[in-house]
């Protein structure tokens, strides 16, 4: 029987559009046990942070910001902002979106001010994703644009990453350094390339495919129009590199600040370890893992783990002021919205009053 009869099992029979509607809630319920499960974790590791070494690191951290050192973030917060955007704007172009770099540096500034307000440490990549895919009239595009721009800004980190691995020996990397250079994983890497290769051909030689290979190949062809066209790619390397440098250079400064003394070339293998720490999912606003990492990293070079912590602490402050202008664009949108909109309610209350209708509440 179809509609809301039973099949013969004697089961309700759901309408597919109530099985879809059932399915969607629960990969959305998933979502949110995901999210506060990645909360939870950060949360965990700075108490365990807080534990072992005391409130002494992350207060002394507090006590030894000045002036100089926020307006110093402050500085490296709009050279790293002004190269992201750019980078985004570069990406959306690619894509075939509109996007000018004047309206892109207020949107990540806003970006990076929800990220370090807001749990996760991503809702306001998520909302700037959402708002240019919506403004531009595609919404799907918008949102893979932003990834292509994030993903591009990660490869580059890793790939630093892995040059400062192999380039600068120590004591602390050493066991890194040569996981990452063992056989099996360079197995592992090599089969999950030749893996990628076989699926790209077996996608390129069928013509009839599914929704999730089509899905796939869009991914794949956006990905060379947006990160590898010959007019991207030079401009998106530049830029993720710039902003490396940027963010390297914030966190030798918070370092100084927490009174490290050793040599910049022996701090940067350190602080990239503690920067490839921030792309774990499991942050409270960008602080859980880096903190983490950064005790472990500071501590088993000899300089302490609570030196490590304080420089961390340090870091996250001077990331969360690099990322206040955001709040400002914020407030001014806002503002500005609700100056445009006002007039328009007016209108509408007096055309409903006109016609004897009960009036809305503002």
């Amino acid at each position: 029987m179809r509609g809301g009869g039973a099949d013969r099992r004697g089961a309700p029979h759901r309408p597919a559009g109530a099985a879809r509607t059932l399915v969607q809630e629960r990969g959305m319920n998933r979502s949110r046990w995901a999210a506060w499960l990645r909360l939870l974790a950060g949360l965990g590791i700075l108490v365990a942070l807080v534990w072992h070494l005391g409130s002494d690191a992350f207060l002394d951290g507090l006590r030894r910001i000045d002036a100089a050192t926020l307006l110093a973030a402050l500085a490296i917060g709009l050279l790293t902002t002004v190269f992201s955007a750019w980078r985004w704007c570069l990406v959306a172009r690619g894509l075939g979106l509109r996007l000018p770099l004047g309206g892109a540096v207020a949107d990540y500034y806003r970006a990076l001010f929800l990220n370090a307000a807001l749990p996760g440490g991503v809702l306001g990549d998520v909302h700037r994703a959402v708002r240019h895919g919506r403004d531009s009239g595609d919404l799907g595009r918008g949102v893979r644009a932003v990834v292509l721009e994030r993903t591009a800004g990660q490869f580059v980190l890793l790939v630093a990453g892995a040059v400062v691995l192999l380039a600068r020996p120590s004591p602390v990397l050493a066991p890194v350094a040569g996981f990452l250079t063992s056989p099996g994983v360079a197995l592992a890497a090599a089969t999950v390339g030749v893996l990628l290769v076989a699926i790209a051909g077996r996608l390129r030689r069928r013509r009839g495919a599914s929704r999730a290979e089509r899905a796939v190949r869009t991914v794949l062809a956006e990905a060379r129009q947006g990160l590898l066209a010959r007019g991207v790619w030079p401009g998106v390397a530049l830029s993720s590199v710039a902003v490396l440098a940027g963010y390297l250079g914030m966190f030798v400064l918070a370092a100084r600040v927490a009174g490290a003394t050793a040599p910049t070339a022996e701090l940067v293998p350190l602080v990239v370890l503690a920067l490839l720490a921030m792309a774990l999912p499991l942050n409270v606003g960008g602080w859980g893992p880096r903190e983490g990492v950064a005790a472990w990293a500071f501590g088993a070079a000899g300089l302490g783990a609570a030196q490590g912590l304080t420089t961390a602490v340090i870091y996250g402050v001077l990331a969360f002021v690099a990322g206040l202008p955001g709040a400002a664009v914020l407030l001014v949108r806002r503002s500005a919205g609700w100056r445009t909109e006002r007039p328009q309610f007016e209108f509408e209350e007096r055309v409903l009053a006109e016609q004897g209708a009960p009036q809305r509440r503002a």
